[in-house]
């Protein structure tokens, strides 16, 4: 009788756990957590050089995000145009931040990663995928995209580097700009 008692409080739990019953949030079918329409998660970006600003510093302005690692090709095949297309042309407007997130790598190996491809926009770090995890499933990958409206809240995500929905990223920031 304990024994069935047991395994049937073993199996309670284990679905608990599996469906998120204990704070977790299902992923859609992107791997992405939270939706368009979302506040953003608070959490501090960290810089290569030590210093930290919270996200939420940036209220106000149109804030995107770029959840990248060395080792991923699509992210460095994506990188030269976040550059070129956006970073060159709206770096110089007070509106506007862009913020690389550099995934699970330290700052020795980040620094290095934006000078190979070249990269002049800042990019953070996230050692442990922390900030990561607000946004999307654990097992989730790079590249992403998230623009964060000056009300801090999500206006755009995108996942892997298609052109079109990269256009269609720019057209949003030219017309929120």
């Amino acid at each position: 009788m304990k024994r069935r008692l047991y395994l049937l409080a073993t199996m309670i739990l284990t679905s608990a756990i599996v469906s998120g019953c204990f704070g977790g949030k299902k992923a859609d079918q992107r791997g992405y957590i939270v939706k368009v329409g979302d506040t953003v998660p608070e959490f501090n970006l960290n810089f290569t050089d030590g210093t930290t600003k919270s996200i939420s510093s940036f209220r106000g302005k149109y804030v995107m995000l770029q959840f990248t690692a060395s080792w991923c090709g699509v992210c460095r095949q994506e990188m030269p145009y976040i550059e070129s297309e956006i970073w060159q042309r709206f770096k110089d407007n007070p509106k506007f931040e862009l913020f690389g997130i550099d995934l699970k790598e330290n700052a020795e190996k980040t620094i290095e990663f934006a000078q190979q491809i070249p990269v002049t926009y800042p990019i953070t770090l996230d050692p442990k995928g922390e900030i990561f995890a607000l946004f999307c499933a654990p097992e989730a990958g790079v590249t992403r995209n998230i623009i964060i409206d000056p009300d801090g809240k999500i206006i755009l995500l995108t996942r892997l580097f298609d052109m079109d929905e990269f256009n269609s990223m720019v057209a949003l920031l030219e017309k929120s700009l």
